[in-house]
């Protein structure tokens, strides 16, 4: 029973996730031969000021422009 968790930031829409979902369920299916109904897709969003990389929270990063 493959278990993915996907963490991003929030901002994806619904329809971005329901890809999400489908496309690693494919490669799972595709590569690994594991069954569509056995395979859970976790996908949880993290607010940007939970979310740090390279010193800074990830809202204090986009303010500096990047």
């Amino acid at each position: 029973m493959p278990y993915v968790n996907i963490q991003i930031t929030k901002g994806a829409s619904r329809e971005q996730k329901a890809q999400l979902v489908k496309d690693v369920t494919d490669s799972l299916v595709r590569v690994l031969g594991k069954k569509p109904e056995h395979t859970h897709i976790v996908i949880q969003e993290i607010n940007e000021e939970d979310w740090g990389f390279a010193g800074l929270l990830t809202d204090d990063w986009k303010k500096l422009g990047n």
